[in-house]
């Protein structure tokens, strides 16, 4: 337990965030009710001055901690110690590392975390690529098991936030590469088809439920074929249900290959093709967070095809090169403060429309000497 006053310089990766959030950040063992206590009576100082749990902080700016306040209770994590294949795992999966974040090519088989009975994982890793003094890597998205490639992992909490916002925003862009049976009779299009948890199944398995689902959309692309036996293609999920793309090419008769939970035994080719599943995420573009006072850049980022399914391609004959597809962008993420502004306009025009609406009835109204009634809507598309 510290028993003398602690300052803290707030760098740029806490620029903006919360007092009560920087002390489950950086203080964890300091609980939210000893922070609470010490705002209200003048303990934490931000710059000399009071502050409030609310309050946001900003880089450069020195943060008083008062001694004391540990719990007991909520003691930070200690790092595992990791086994040399451990260590060699973690070194072999990473592609790209920034300022901000990890880029790992996960393998096939390989959870991204932990569950019943699951104690080999992605996050189990984690602690293989940070330092002594900096903070433990977090998982930001995932991917299944047996789904192979890219995997973004945040290095700081500040960054953990950004790109978890990038994700639920639907602003990063991905694209999976798929072998599946048998060819789509068009060769690009759109598959919107709300999905919901396959009842019986305890939740492990998905359904195309159009009533009570989730919206769910894929872009798709047939990049080549290989006859009528199997086709090679591009997916760009539009949004990020559980099994998407698996139960999508399933539901349009054409499960990925080594697919058998969506597929059934026909998702399994015969001959020298793998029976492992097929489904790569091969590219991922999203923006880095920002630094105080400029924007931060664009990470594009490619992840080469595991053995099995570089094999198949040969084995078909597919050309890797012969993907050249781009993302296709939606329309740009607006701000909070974009949204909120967008609604005061619009709440500004329909105040507007319904004076506008009042004055003709009333105009109407007293040269006729009746009163006057609106038209009623009409429902339907136009």
């Amino acid at each position: 337990m510290s028993d003398t006053v602690r300052q803290f310089t707030i760098g740029e990766d806490d620029d903006g965030v919360r007092l009560d959030r920087w002390f489950k950040r950086h203080l964890p063992q300091v609980g939210f009710g000893t922070v609470s206590r010490w705002a209200r009576t003048g303990q934490i100082r931000v710059d000399g001055r009071r502050v409030k749990p609310e309050d946001r902080l900003e880089a450069g700016q020195v943060l008083r901690v008062p001694p004391g306040g540990e719990d007991s209770a909520r003691k930070p994590r200690k790092r595992r110690e990791l086994t040399a294949e451990e260590e060699a795992q973690a070194e072999a999966m990473l592609i790209r590392r920034t300022k901000s974040a990890l880029v790992l090519n996960k393998p096939p088989g390989l959870a991204t975390q932990g569950g019943t009975k699951t104690t080999k994982h992605v996050d189990a890793l984690l602690d293989a690529y940070a330092g002594e003094d900096e903070p433990r890597p977090r998982l930001v998205h995932r991917l299944d098991k047996d789904t192979s490639g890219v995997l973004l992992v945040a290095r700081t909490p500040g960054a953990a936030a950004s790109y978890s916002k990038r994700f639920s925003g639907r602003s990063a862009k991905k694209i999976y590469w798929a072998l599946v049976v048998g060819v789509p009779d068009i060769k690009e299009g759109t598959i919107d088809a709300a999905l919901a948890k396959q009842p019986g199944t305890g939740g492990e398995k998905m359904h195309v439920d159009v009533e009570g689902g989730q919206p769910a959309k894929t872009l798709y692309r047939v990049v080549d074929r290989a006859g009528d036996r199997a086709a090679w293609v591009e997916l760009q999920p539009l949004t990020g249900r559980t099994h998407q793309l698996r139960v999508h090419m399933a539901a349009i008769g054409h499960p990925i290959v080594g697919d058998g939970k969506y597929g059934g035994p026909d998702a399994f080719l015969t001959g020298t093709i793998s029976r492992k599943m097929h489904l790569h995420a091969r590219r991922l573009i999203i923006d880095e967070p920002s630094a105080k006072g400029k924007e931060g850049g664009k990470l594009d980022v490619t992840a080469e095809l595991p053995e099995h399914f570089a094999a198949s391609m040969e084995n078909l004959g597919f050309d890797e090169s012969a993907s050249t597809a781009e993302p296709e962008s939606g329309p740009p993420e607006r701000t909070r403060e974009e949204k909120k502004q967008a609604a005061r306009q619009h709440a500004k025009q329909y105040r507007k429309a319904r004076r506008g609406e009042r004055k003709a009835r009333s105009q109407g109204g007293a040269r006729s000497g009746k009163p006057t009634r609106p038209k009623p809507k009409r429902r339907g598309k136009r």
